[in-house]
């Protein structure tokens, strides 16, 4: 297992690659006090962060209601069944404050270049490859994984998903289809 957090220089690394965001979030944080909504969001990172960090990944960083997201590519299942975790508490945590908003969530596998990068006195670790454009790229009504993803998980993983086309992506057993 590579611990993350531990890398001193750029990497390539496989990783699975996620990406999450929240639907209509521009209508709420209109109508919203900014003390209001700063504290909302940090409870939500704090939500967020401690999924993320459960299922063995790191946050690369917080874009207001976006994150981008990296796990291990070894526990592809593990980060699967987290991003999964993720879509369901968050929703339902929205859902529990009254906010009509719901996750998006992307997810990719492939490999990146990792480390830290920024000005001379303030770095910070980011990922950069082909692999964070086609995760940013994919489309999702909910929840979606692409085929190099979805080939990395054990069967039982496997079964919580269908093949949406075109392009392939799977998406879980219970989601509709909306394209």
């Amino acid at each position: 297992m590579t611990d993350l957090k531990k890398i001193t220089s750029p990497i390539k690394l496989d990783l699975v690659i996620a990406l999450s965001d929240l639907t209509g979030f521009a209508r709420f944080s209109d109508n919203t006090k900014i003390e209001d909504l700063f504290n909302f969001m940090s409870e939500y990172y704090e939500l967020a962060g401690e999924i993320i960090e459960k299922s063995g990944g790191i946050v690369i960083k917080f874009i207001y209601d976006s994150i981008l997201m990296a796990f291990d590519g070894e526990y592809t299942d593990k980060a699967t069944l987290g991003l999964m975790e993720l879509k369901e508490s968050g929703d339902k945590w929205l859902q529990g404050r009254n906010i009509n908003s719901r996750h998006i969530i992307k997810a990719h596998y492939g490999s990146v270049i990792y480390g830290k990068i920024g000005t001379k006195k303030d770095k910070r670790f980011d990922i950069f490859g082909e692999t964070v454009n086609t995760t940013e790229l994919l489309k999702s009504n909910g929840f979606a994984i692409t085929p190099q993803l979805f080939r990395t998980l054990n069967n039982k993983t496997r079964k919580l998903f269908k093949k949406h086309t075109p392009p392939i992506t799977y998406i879980p057993l219970g989601e509709r289809h909306r394209d």
